[in-house]
């Protein structure tokens, strides 16, 4: 997915375009100054805004032993989902609960699924202390009437994973990637940055992750993941729907829920509509 360098010194954030998160150039001292010969002094190092994406990770409980519970059910056997990816966590939901979250329990956790808790952001003025304490920065709220929805009141852990959105700069798939061979219980194939194509099947315990879409011409029976990247726009289509698990831009729907007859083992394709995933036959 991607490798940003998080560890670099942080300037105030401020919300960037497409909810991305923005690094601005604040006071800092003059930069280092070594000098080659006298009177020719050069600078060592540049100072430049920069602009990261993050995962923003929206909590609705305070519990770190649920939240780690639901993850290992939803991402246990899925660890290539993230790549080291930059975390915000987000505590608009669980602002006014006064538990106490065990940061470090959380940042190790999500640790586990190769994602980098960097910043926190909604959190009441204790909740937002003790973040600190477990090294974690202030991020600033997020900006209403600008494609940020407010937080609705908490509810169960169990439904904090689903919650989980991709906020990045989405980019247009420059690129077609072909599978024509089966992919087993155990495989990953990722087009990143560009369209997935399989013209074989995709086995139970197989996974397909594309930034862009995902086209299955044989029996979808793993996880699709579309969109990976924040694509809202991008579908999965396959000419024989038993998914193990579809999702497109982090929405997920496993086989916990029945699929309907008109799509289940028939030609159908998933797409969002708003914040809801849709499975419907072509």
């Amino acid at each position: 997915m991607w490798h940003p360098d998080c560890r670099s010194a942080w300037s105030p954030l401020l919300p960037g375009p497409h909810g991305t998160l923005r690094f601005l150039r604040s006071a800092l001292p003059a930069p280092f100054m070594a000098v080659d010969q006298p009177g020719h002094a050069r600078t060592s190092f540049d100072l430049k805004s920069a602009q990261l994406p993050v995962v923003a990770v929206a909590l609705k409980s305070t519990d770190a032993a649920q939240l780690a519970a639901e993850l290992a059910q939803r991402l246990g056997g899925d660890s290539g989902f993230f790549d080291n990816d930059p975390v915000l966590i987000d505590l608009a939901g669980v602002h006014d609960d006064p538990a106490p979250i065990d940061f470090a329990a959380l940042v190790r956790e999500l640790r586990r699924y190769r994602t980098q808790p960097v910043a926190v952001r909604g959190g009441s003025a204790a909740q937002m202390q003790a973040a600190h304490g477990a090294g974690l920065v202030a991020a600033p709220d997020a900006p209403q009437g600008r494609g940020t929805e407010s937080q609705p009141p908490a509810a169960p852990a169990a439904e904090v994973v689903r919650e989980v959105e991709i906020v990045r700069e989405v980019a247009v798939p420059a690129a077609t990637v072909v599978v024509d061979k089966p992919l087993r219980s155990g495989q990953q194939v990722y087009a990143r940055g560009a369209d997935l194509i399989v013209l074989a099947m995709v086995s139970f315990g197989a996974e397909v992750i594309a930034d862009g879409n995902i086209h299955v011409y044989a029996p979808l029976r793993g996880r699709a993941i579309a969109g990976a990247r924040g694509d809202t726009s991008a579908r999965i289509f396959t000419t024989c729907m038993e998914p193990q698990l579809v999702s497109i831009n982090g929405i997920y729907r496993t086989t916990e829920t029945e699929l309907p007859a008109d799509v289940r083992g028939k030609p159908a394709q998933v797409r969002l509509d708003g914040e809801k995933l849709l499975i419907e036959p072509i």
